[in-house]
């Protein structure tokens, strides 16, 4: 897939915030034979150029951290002011699902309008939430949080796929959850997918292994694909959650080393 000329070619900074503890079997369908440790990070990612700043999800804070039994490394407000972005500096936010750790701290944002899918909201207040297994990853506070926004006019609603700007767009993947959406960026490497959890590992779109909290299989599965034929290549995919993503790209900054990683240049290793 050759990029196209005449787009911006943003920067894209992936923002490590928390992380915890975890083994293989608990990030597999079916589980896995090894039983070894398989850790989980945490990230928010910042879009932007000399024009537009476009910030995908929100993270979690403390209360989240203590009820989940993860560490929370900083708040994410504290990430963004280490690239000297502020929270009055963002207008423009990427909801790729509902789950506590990518909306958690949207009320740190006073002055942005949010992009949310509508099967993600329709599924986040219907009839599936009367099962554990879906709304557990969920909390009442988001959601409900992300409902009065939208009596403020401050959610915008996408069925299906969408381009928010020039050169970057929303595309609805499913699978983890009935609105799950990934993000397509223009760079100066080519196109860069932001999987977000559309593939938490490296190891689910490359091995088409879902991961075990999971709506639909099938569009899963399919999702997998969908993110590759996105992309550049298939080392233009970025996964949600894996720490592959701090070794794999370099520092924004030395002094922001296993911090901020720049994704739209090539990796330093594979």
């Amino acid at each position: 897939m050759s990029t196209t000329s005449g787009l911006p070619q943003y920067e894209v900074i992936a923002l490590k915030y928390a992380t915890r503890n975890g083994a293989r079997p608990d990030h597999f369908v079916g589980g896995d034979p090894h039983d070894v440790p398989m850790p989980m990070d945490y990230y928010i990612w910042v879009i932007r150029d000399g024009s537009r700043l476009v910030l995908v999800d929100t993270g979690f804070n403390q209360d989240m951290a203590d009820k989940r039994h993860r560490t929370l490394l900083r708040r994410p407000v504290d990430a963004l002011k280490l690239l000297g972005i502020d929270v009055a500096d963002v207008n423009e936010i990427v909801i790729t699902h509902l789950h506590n750790d990518h909306v958690g701290t949207f009320d740190d944002f006073p002055h942005a309008k949010f992009h949310l899918q509508d099967d993600e909201m329709a599924f986040a207040t219907g009839r599936f939430m009367c099962c554990d297994r879906f709304s557990r990853a969920y909390e009442v506070d988001h959601v409900a949080g992300m409902i009065r926004l939208v009596y403020k006019d401050r959610v915008i609603f996408h069925k299906g796929d969408a381009e928010i700007a020039p050169g970057i767009s929303l595309h609805h993947i499913g699978g983890h959850t009935a609105g799950m959406q990934a993000v397509r960026v223009h760079t100066a490497r080519g196109w860069v997918v932001l999987a977000s959890d559309a593939s938490h590992y490296y190891e689910h779109f490359e091995k088409k292994r879902c991961f075990s909290l999971v709506y639909h299989l099938g569009d899963m599965i399919e999702g997998f694909e969908r993110l590759v034929s996105l992309a550049e290549s298939p080392q233009h995919v970025i996964p949600g959650h894996d720490p592959l993503v701090v070794k794999r790209y370099p520092a924004y900054a030395p002094a922001l080393a296993g911090i901020a990683m720049r994704l739209d240049v090539s990796p330093i290793s594979e």
